[in-house]
Order: C-alpha cells, then structure tokens, then sequence
C-alpha cells in the first residue's frame, strides 16, 4: 500500500485529488495539511511514502517543507512531489535543489497522476519530458559544483554512461537497453553512481549531474 500524503492550501485540489487517489487498491491518504508546517507535523506523525506538496503555501513552502524533510533521518524514506500551477517556475528549480523527488502540474490527467505517484514510490524520478528541457536550460545557466570533481573521478566508465542515461529520463529498463546489459545490472549501475555522489534519489542524481557538467544540453 502506499501511502500518501496531501499538502495544499485549496481545499479543492486536496479533495480532488483524495477523491482520485482513494479509489485505487494500492494507494492510501493518511492524512491533508493545509500548509507545510502542519505538513511537516503530519509527516513525521503518519510517516507517509509519498508527500504531494504544493510549492507556494502561507506559513512554511514546499521548498521549506522538503528541505526540512531531507533533513530529517525519521522522513529519509518519504519522498516529496512538488505540486505547481506552472510547468516551470522559479521555485521548482529550487525544490529538486532542495530534495523533491519530482515535481507536477496541478492540472495533471488523473491517470498520470496515479502513474505519477507509483512512479514516485519506487524512488524514480518525476521529471516530465515536456518540462525537462527548460529544467536543463535553467541549469546551464548556474555555476557548475566544482565540488563533484573529486566524486566523479570514483565513478567507472559505465556508472558515467548510466548517470548521463538517467540525465536524459531514461528508465532503468531503458537504460538496460541502450547499454546492453540486463535491467538488474543498470540498476547497480545507477545505485552505485548515487551511493558514490551522496544523490538521495534519481531526480537529484540528475541535478548532480548537470552541476557537474558530466552532461550538458547537447547531450541529452
């Protein structure tokens, strides 16, 4: 069962959105906070696999909310999914900097929502393709981590080549494929890449590797 948390100011979306979500055998909504400090209390409280957290709220932020999180041994396993009314502003910049595992448009199909959250539970990255180039854009944009230097040289060749995939959106099944190897392999590839540059999950795997400059725009 996975279970999910729901952070939004408008009683609306958070009642939508329960509506959609309890009707499936695999997810639950153990509980809705109407900003992120009662969020925060409410997720440390239910321990949640999944916290739907809307980026803009009176009180505390989701940027606030998620950096808070990723802060806190007790919520290391709960990932946080932006909620946005944009498809890229300037705050969803800073939420993947600040731990967010993904991030969605509020106006989200229902099945992409569902997909979305399961997607999110597996500990993959929430990074739609539709969004990913402006993403990518804002990033060259920033200085480089210079401070990934010394992480990159301990990474082989192919954790190189499987980082750059998961740059790109690439599944681990994807990138099987692409690298010629089995899913199981891909998967140790990738694991290994984020144990050796501390990511704490795709979607900050794929920030490190464009501060990094291991991939840059003309390669994805």
């Amino acid at each position: 069962m996975i279970r999910v948390l729901l952070v939004d100011d408008q009683p609306l979306i958070r009642s939508g959105f329960r509506a959609l979500l309890d009707l499936e055998d695999d997810i639950e909504v153990v509980a809705e906070a109407a900003d992120g400090k009662e969020g925060l209390a409410l997720a440390r409280q239910h321990l949640p696999d999944i916290a739907l957290v809307d980026i803009q709220m009176p009180v505390m932020d989701g940027i606030e909310v998620t950096r808070r999180v990723a802060a806190d041994p007790a919520l290391e396993r709960m990932h946080v999914v932006i909620l946005t009314n944009y498809g890229m502003d300037e705050y969803v910049f800073d939420a993947l900097r600040a731990g967010a595992a993904g991030f969605l448009v509020k106006d989200i199909l229902p099945e992409d929502l569902l997909h979305a959250v399961r997607v999110a539970a597996r500990g993959d990255a929430l990074l739609a393709p539709s969004i990913t180039r402006k993403l990518i854009n804002r990033y060259v944009t920033q200085p480089l981590n210079s401070g990934l230097d010394k992480a990159l040289e301990e990474l082989t060749n192919r954790e190189r080549e499987a980082v750059a995939l998961v740059a790109r959106g690439l599944s681990n099944d994807e990138i099987a494929g692409r690298m010629v190897i089995s899913p199981l392999t891909a998967k140790t590839h990738v694991n290994r890449a984020m144990t050796k540059l501390h990511a704490r999950d795709r979607a900050h795997l794929v920030v490190l590797a464009y501060e990094s400059g291991l991939v840059t725009p003309r390669d994805s």
